[in-house]
């Protein structure tokens, strides 16, 4: 299907329509006068040339952001789709220029903008733990600790064979490998130390 796409530049030419639809989806719609600018070489200025009116329809997110932060007179930049709607008025018909907008925005050459972002209520809830659940990171492993523990041991009982017997060195390993190992900057120090007394 063809569809004629366009970018306006322009600014809000009326106050904002707004309503709901009766499956509660919000709609505002506005005029857009877009006015073109060219240079007249006789002035050596730039001079308002030809305008272009049409009317913009929003659709619920797009006509929420819209409602909450355009008005008449602000200097806005529109991408949508264009076509042409004819009605009667006043006994005579007529051809409006519609566009059912994809988005709508601030033109930030001509002004500025305070942005704030609409973030999914959601996405705060996904990301925060559960009241009383274990901190994750408190059950991730250090295997360079336990490497570490290991050697020790085997070290220990290199130096004397006599002193350490099969059951004990079995429940020693056990011990390391089962005992939860502290993470984190102080772990990491500690784990320094023990290489160092090891060497």
């Amino acid at each position: 299907m063809n569809e004629t796409n366009v970018t306006m530049v322009g600014n809000v030419a009326s106050d904002l329509r707004q309503r709901r639809t009766a499956e509660g989806a919000k709609w505002v719609s506005f005029r857009m006068a877009s006015t073109e600018r060219r240079f007249d070489p006789e002035t050596g200025r730039w001079v308002d040339g030809r305008q272009v009116f049409a009317t913009v329809n929003c659709w619920k997110r797009l006509a929420e952001g819209v409602a909450a932060s355009l008005g008449k007179g602000d200097p806005v930049v529109v991408t949508g789709r264009m076509y042409t709607r004819d009605y009667e008025y006043e006994g005579q018909q007529r051809v409006s220029l519609d566009v059912d907008a994809h988005a709508v925005g601030p033109d930030l050459t001509r002004c500025t903008a305070d942005l704030r972002r609409n973030r999914p209520q959601s996405d705060g809830a996904r990301d925060a733990p559960a009241p009383g659940a274990p901190d994750a990171t408190a059950a991730v492993p250090a295997d360079g600790d336990r490497a570490v523990a290991r050697a020790v041991g085997a070290a220990a009982a290199q130096a004397s064979p006599a002193a350490v017997g099969p059951t004990e060195r079995s429940v020693a390993e056990s011990a390391v490998a089962e005992a939860p190992v502290a993470t984190g900057p102080a772990a990491t120090g500690a784990a320094r130390r023990r290489r160092a007394s090891a060497a």
